[in-house]
């Protein structure tokens, strides 16, 4: 008996230490997702106009929601060409709450195919390990111009 006795209390407090081990992993991953501010995009981080007729200003609002635990504060949006006017919440946006980056794009300008990015600068941290977080639109102007 006392020889069955020792190998199983073996097995067991070795399964007992990894089990342990492994819920810390976990716990510790969890806890590196949530230390800080983060973005979580409606939709995701991209938005497809599809096809849109040339001359109208195009608007998408990008809508997020902080589910890190810091405030996130936007200290500023910068489109990668002049052609698109960036709008976006100026308040800091507690953890939970919501906030949004609305964007307008100048039809009038685009030719095709079409590929833009937006480059949000903040405190939120970046899954990617980039210093900013970007936001992309895409889509296809076709058609002639309208005058407004």
């Amino acid at each position: 008996m006392r020889k069955l006795f020792i190998p199983l209390f073996c097995m067991l407090l070795g399964m007992y230490t990894q089990a342990g081990a492994q819920g810390k992993a976990s716990t510790a991953a969890q806890t590196k997702f949530t230390d800080g501010p983060h973005f979580k995009f409606d939709g995701g981080d991209t938005h497809d106009f599809g096809v849109v007729k040339r001359g109208p200003i195009a608007m998408h609002t990008f809508e997020f929601t902080n589910v890190g635990n810091a405030p996130i504060i936007v200290q500023n949006v910068t489109p990668s060409c002049g052609c698109t006017n960036v709008e976006w919440i100026k308040t800091p946006v507690l953890p939970g709450q919501r906030g949004y980056i609305q964007l307008g794009l100048k039809t009038a300008e685009q030719h095709g195919i079409f590929n833009k990015e937006v480059y949000i600068q903040s405190n939120a941290v970046v899954p990617s390990g980039e210093k900013r977080y970007t936001l992309y639109i895409k889509g296809d102007a076709k058609g002639e111009e309208v005058k407004e």
